[in-house]
């Protein structure tokens, strides 16, 4: 008697069981698995998406409202339009774009740039006043000296180049610099004196020159160096340090 029971207990379950499914919202819709309309199902995985140009809204598709001046992105995502040419997005419509004066649309049509020889202030393009000795730079939205000259307010003053020095390539800071041989001294260009034995060392700090090998800095002089026995002269030249096994205590080699 048992076994006769349990089939019909299973069916009434299992119709139970579908009528509790499809009241539930949006349940039912996924079980019988239906698109809306202007939906495609999608190519890869499960489920579907709006076509171009409708985008999705509490389980639907609903068409995109493009504004005036703009045009459709056929895209379900976004906003689904963007403005057209000369014109920018303001509070979900789009505007004109005021173009002032000595300024051009830029090539996305999005903003605006001002003409070479002007420079952008607000909301205006004002001429670039080029002085003398100066000329407009690649960009064409500001000035720079020519060479030989440098920024002073706003002129361009010549650089006056000492004697024994020449321009640099750069119109900050002096504008100068100092020939070999020669370092600067406020505004002049003085000789280094390099001592017998010793060579330019063109560096811009220390005395500028340093001993040849087999010499030491002694003062403003390159005194030869004395190697001790069982000894010979360091990599730099400079000195002396023992052979093996001599090691060097005090001005000598000594073996340990």
């Amino acid at each position: 008697m048992n076994r006769m029971r349990r089939p019909c207990n299973y069916f009434v379950s299992s119709l139970t069981l579908l009528t509790l499914l499809a009241t539930i919202p949006g349940l039912a819709s996924a079980q019988t698995n239906e698109i809306p309309n202007n939906a495609t199902a999608r190519t890869y995985g499960k489920g579907w998406e709006c076509n171009g140009n409708f985008q999705e809204l509490d389980g639907a598709c609903t068409a995109v409202v493009v504004p005036a001046n703009a045009y459709a992105t056929d895209r379900s995502y976004g906003r689904g339009w963007t403005c057209g040419r000369g014109h920018r997005e303001v509070n979900g419509a789009c505007a004109g774009i005021e173009v002032p004066p000595n300024a051009y649309l830029n090539a996305s049509g999005s903003r605006w740039e001002c003409d070479r020889g002007y420079r952008k202030v607000a909301e205006s393009c004002v001429d670039v006043n080029v002085p003398a000795n100066g000329y407009l730079s690649l960009a064409g939205d500001r000035w720079e000296c020519e060479r030989g000259y440098r920024t002073v307010n706003q002129s361009c003053a010549a650089i006056n180049v000492p004697q024994n020095g020449y321009l640099t390539d750069t119109s900050h800071g002096s504008g100068w610099t100092c020939s070999r041989g020669y370092r600067e001294d406020g505004e002049s260009c003085v000789a280094i004196n390099v001592p017998p034995h010793g060579y330019l060392s063109d560096a811009e700090y220390g005395s500028g020159w340093k001993c040849a090998r087999g010499y030491r800095a002694v003062g403003d002089s390159c005194d030869a160096l004395a190697v001790e026995e069982n000894a010979h002269l360091n990599s730099l030249g400079n000195d002396w340090e023992c052979d093996r096994p001599y090691r060097k205590r005090m001005d000598a080699c000594v073996l340990p």
